[in-house]
């Protein structure tokens, strides 16, 4: 499947009780799960969209709170957040990266996160923003090339010349996070 550039199509998939699937782009009633036709968050599976949606509300001040302390749009960081869990507190990827923000041990430790804190959503955000304002401070306040060190570290950007490292994962992360940004801003115009 080819996506153009900046498109993102999020789906919600639901089978009834006599095994019909039924996908929508907006949940209804029923268990929904949700599927992102760019791909998964890093904390893998499918979310309820029930539960997607109440964390969502639930870490939504949270959030904005933490992206106004570091100075950061709050849809930036919803962006963000959406695309490294789903709103999933719990979230953990296979290389040991948890939580809303997805921190990784380092990270969280050059933040003051304890082991115990990167599970704690209040801390993990505070982490993950400032880590992410200090991203875009690095690499001159370049969007892409900040959320590129924060999917695969700044040292691979660096070793690709400033650039966005060419790997799948990471180029499919900065143009999902930038297409939830823009969708979100626009959202709120």
């Amino acid at each position: 499947m080819v996506m153009s550039q900046g498109v993102v199509a999020t789906i919600y998939q639901y089978v009834d009780t006599k095994g019909h699937t039924h996908f929508t782009d907006r949940p209804l009633i029923g268990n929904y799960k949700l599927k992102s036709v760019i791909g998964q968050p890093r904390s893998t599976g499918s979310v309820n969209a029930k539960t997607f949606q109440k964390n969502r509300k639930r870490y939504s001040a949270m959030i904005t709170a933490a992206a106004r302390n570091s100075n950061l749009r709050p849809e930036l960081l919803h962006a963000v957040v959406l695309a490294e869990s789903a709103y999933d507190p719990g979230a953990k990827s296979r290389a040991g990266a948890v939580g809303l923000m997805q921190l990784m041990p380092g990270t969280a430790q050059r933040y003051g996160v304890s082991a115990r804190g990167r599970w704690d959503p209040e801390q993990n955000l505070k982490a993950g923003a400032r880590y992410l304002r200090d991203l875009l401070k690095e690499f001159k306040f370049d969007l892409r090339l900040a959320l590129a060190a924060y999917n695969a570290g700044e040292n691979a950007v660096k070793k690709y010349g400033n650039n966005i490292p060419p790997y799948p994962e990471t180029q499919r992360y900065v143009q999902k996070v930038i297409a939830y940004y823009n969708k979100s801003l626009a959202s709120n115009s």
